[in-house]
């Protein structure tokens, strides 16, 4: 138990989610428990994680989100186990937000993407079709962001776009998409900054510069592709080129990652396979699912044309997963290691009053936002 690793998970103590600070103690060895001097609250080793307060072991836990992660169906867990089959659906409620917290935190950061790509998948449920929208970068592998929506309209694209655009650097950057129309809308509308002048009212706001958007039409005849479009909507070719020879390598415009990239959700997640008889009960069971398998992909998968030349070890290469590509981790996560991954709360903010702050106000100002 080292407290110089940890943080207060209390949402209303300033010192929460910093650590290092010297406000971390021990309370009790035994029970795993730390102590906040500042708010005088005590919490475990598992507080904010998917292992809080289970009845369970960790590692049975572990086992079946695993297996839930890999495309096993939960009435097969039900079977082998002997567990409820709303326990079950709880820990899967449970691992889908803590991927999501985890993804938001480590992954939706600005990096240099240089060409990202972006696909829909039909999903059936239960009573209609939603809707699920991805996006990946292309160079590391690394899926991005994912939407849900009921239908495949501009708001479902939008959203999906703007959190791209949470992971974006300002650098020269390239979108490859089908040929759904509400992509460049939805790209035109996001990448934009304002322009500051200094003359009061909203400022205008200015595209940016070299941002190029390709789209691959495929033409079909009784279920077959006869026919590929390449199309370069915004941009250069040879911008265009330039980027996707940087990311890809050989090839041409293309929109086979992502493709792969919902071939691997399709067979984790049985509500997406073709021609199943799985259904989705709700938006938001389907929603948890996305993010869980998609934050094991990034995190604990390794991804074989990721592999690395190391040359002070003597295999031919070493396995790298798209987190690992990316720089966001150093090494493959275990299953584990990505349910008790502890995502600090957002920072305290000193709250707006009037006049001339308190003496104590003013000393939780100084040592925990200034």
């Amino acid at each position: 138990m080292d407290p110089a690793t940890v943080f207060c998970p209390n949402l209303v103590c300033p010192a929460r989610g910093q650590t290092g600070q010297g406000n971390i103690g021990i309370h009790s060895r035994k029970d795993k428990r730390f102590i906040c001097t500042q708010c005088r609250k005590t919490f475990t080793t598992t507080k904010g994680t998917v292992l809080y307060r289970l009845r369970t072991s960790a590692e049975l836990v572990v086992i079946v989100v695993t297996l839930l992660a890999h495309g096993c169906p939960l009435q097969a867990i039900v079977a082998a186990f002997g567990f409820d089959e709303r326990t079950v659906a709880a820990w899967w409620a449970r691992a889908g937000r803590q991927g999501q917290a985890v993804q938001e935190h480590l992954v939706e950061q600005p990096r240099d993407l240089g060409q990202v790509q972006a696909d829909e998948i039909r999903v059936k449920r239960q009573g209609g079709i939603v809707w699920m929208a991805l996006a990946m970068m292309v160079k590391t592998r690394l899926w991005l962001a994912g939407e849900v929506s009921e239908h495949r309209d501009l708001p479902l694209i939008r959203r999906l776009i703007e959190r791209v655009y949470a992971c974006a650097l300002h650098r020269p950057l390239l979108f490859c998409t089908d040929g759904l129309c509400s992509y460049l809308r939805a790209i035109r509308e996001t990448f934009r900054d304002p322009v500051r002048t200094g003359v009061q009212g909203r400022p205008r706001l200015r595209p940016w510069r070299n941002l190029c958007i390709a789209q691959v039409v495929k033409r079909y005849a009784q279920r077959r592709v006869v026919k590929v479009e390449r199309r370069i909507v915004d941009g250069t070719p040879a911008r265009v080129e330039t980027l996707r020879h940087r990311s890809q390598g050989r090839g041409v415009i293309n929109t086979a990652y992502i493709e792969r990239l919902n071939a691997t959700f399709r067979e984790r997640l049985a509500s997406l396979t073709r021609r199943g008889r799985a259904l989705a009960r709700r938006t938001l069971t389907l929603r948890h699912g996305m993010y869980l398998i998609g934050t094991i992909y990034n995190f604990c998968t390794p991804h074989e044309s990721l592999r690395s030349a190391d040359p002070a070890a003597s295999v031919a290469g070493v396995e790298r997963t798209p987190a690992m590509a990316a720089g966001i981790t150093d090494h493959c996560w275990t299953v584990r290691e990505l349910l008790s991954f502890h995502v600090p709360p957002p920072r305290w903010i000193p709250p707006r009053q009037r006049g001339r702050p308190s003496r104590r106000l003013q000393r939780l100002v100084d040592r925990w936002y200034s």
